[in-house]
């Protein structure tokens, strides 16, 4: 009997400890919703409102350290975050781009603890005419992708870049590949899926979705991923409506091998134009597509679509949202394993706020990057203004459907920037530590550009029930040695 006892309450301490699967993924779910935005910070070097006691800031880079250490390597404005997710040493490195006029790439050195020495410029400013430098994406054969948030009729930017020695180079000695074969847009997301299709997007008021199929999808390098493959644009039914949603198809904007299709809108120097080509066949800009069909091309627009986040939802198909900034609204493509895909609704302004109970309405605004934990939580980063209204806002989806419609599903301000004229921008979740997140505090009044490290711990009663559970375990293995 009294064995039976014992098993029993090893066996209750044990499922104890694992109630909640997500909840023992990570420990940034965990948290009170902030009821407001936080004002301005009196201590720049941890400027974040936290919306748990059990979550902790230190600053892990600044740009006047930088520039002090190599007058003039750093322009500022730090942008998207990704870690070299595979390979060697993997986790140890943060990527990020500077989105000036003299746009460049540094590195940070996570295992080095010198707070002086960590960071390096391995893509000089204005390397090739870089310029607005945003995108940040860790490749599936392990290299760093970034490109250009600029684009526009004559203009010669909206370029993918590779750094294919990103975790090796020296300061400015990134090897800086331009990735012709995609077509020109304004860049911000990025994204790979299962069949490492990559996903783009063009920033624009009316701006489209885009995917770029290689004919040699595992490819072990750049170059051969980007030798040949088909562009495409996102087309929800028949393209006209504003900001659809439904079933999707999707128009080859170039053959298989990158030429591009008749009646494509091209630049004076040969290169694909995304966002003219997309908008072809709307009323009043045939353009050069006047003698084909006028829809031949057509993509569905979005009011400024921005970041790219992929997960694997709870019914097996594969989700990539994507945040629209001036409409207020994050977007999913659903993915199924048919090759099927549709358009969905995940947040707007009628999500319940956490806080509150009712519509978020105007509190959430001009949601931009997004982000996703260990545990599948999908994470909003508004492009607001420091000190007043600038937040970071949770996304509770507790079946992992992708929509917030079930009993008790919203989302709550997780964080909150106190620095003046400032935004968030990058956040991004350490793939190997689930309680590591990082986050840039980009172009603020003062100049000082600040990369953030934000941890999470257990509240003291998880770690009781974890040692508890250990206890039982070991008193268990005790007596069975005694025996």
């Amino acid at each position: 009997m009294q064995k039976k006892y014992l098993n029993i309450a090893v066996a209750g301490a044990l499922a104890a400890m694992s109630v909640g699967a997500h909840a023992a993924d990570t420990y940034f779910d965990n948290f009170t919703p902030l009821a407001a935005s936080a004002g301005t910070t009196a201590t720049p070097a941890t400027p974040i409102t936290l919306s748990s006691p059990n979550f902790s800031q230190v600053s892990l880079a600044d740009r006047t350290t930088q520039n002090a250490k190599a007058a003039g390597s750093n322009s500022g404005s730090w942008d998207m975050i990704t870690a070299n997710e595979t390979g060697t040493n993997a986790g140890r490195y943060l990527f990020m781009p500077f989105e000036t006029n003299t746009g460049g790439v540094q590195r940070v050195d996570l295992w080095d603890n010198n707070y002086n020495t960590r960071t390096v410029t391995i893509v000089a400013p204005g390397s090739q005419g870089f310029v607005s430098g945003d995108a940040s994406r860790w490749t599936p054969w392990g290299s760093y992708l970034t490109a250009e948030e600029s684009w526009g009729t004559g203009s010669t930017k909206g370029r993918l870049f590779e750094v294919t020695n990103s975790t090796t180079a020296a300061a400015n000695g990134g090897n800086f590949v331009q990735r012709n074969i995609i077509p020109r847009v304004s860049h911000e997301g990025l994204a790979f899926d299962k069949q490492n299709t990559m996903y783009f997007i063009h920033e624009l008021n009316g701006g489209s979705v885009y995917k770029y199929v290689s004919n040699n999808a595992n490819a072990t390098n750049g170059d051969d991923y980007f030798a040949s493959g088909q562009s495409f644009v996102m087309r929800v039914g028949d393209g006209s409506a504003f900001g659809g949603t439904g079933a999707a198809s999707w128009v080859a904007l170039t053959d298989t091998n990158g030429a591009a299709l008749a009646g494509v809108v091209m630049t004076s120097y040969g290169a694909v134009d995304g966002r003219a080509t997309a908008d072809l066949g709307r009323a009043g800009n045939l353009g050069s597509e006047a003698a084909n069909p006028a829809t031949s091309f057509l993509g569905t627009e979005y009011n400024r679509p921005e970041d790219l986040e992929t997960k694997t939802l709870a019914n097996g198909n594969e989700g990539i949202f994507f945040a629209t900034t001036d409409s207020q609204q994050v977007f999913m493509m659903e993915l199924d394993s048919a090759g099927n895909t549709a358009v969905k609704l995940f947040v707007d302004r009628n999500t319940i706020d956490l806080a509150t109970g009712v519509a978020v309405g105007s509190a959430l605004t001009s949601p931009d990057n997004l982000a996703i934990d260990a545990a599948g939580n999908i994470y909003i980063i508004e492009d607001r203004n420091g000190g007043v209204d600038d937040d970071i806002w949770f996304a509770k989806d507790i079946n992992h459907d992708g929509d917030l419609l079930d009993a008790g599903e919203g989302i709550g301000r997780w964080a909150s920037n106190g620095t003046p004229g400032s935004e968030f921008t990058g956040l991004y979740f350490d793939k190997f530590n689930a309680n590591v997140a990082y986050v840039n505090i980009q172009h603020p009044n003062t100049g000082v550009d600040r990369l953030i490290q934000i941890s999470a711990v257990p509240e003291p009663e998880s770690y009781a029930m974890f040692l508890a559970g250990l206890g039982l375990v070991g008193f268990a293995a005790r007596r069975r040695a005694a025996k």
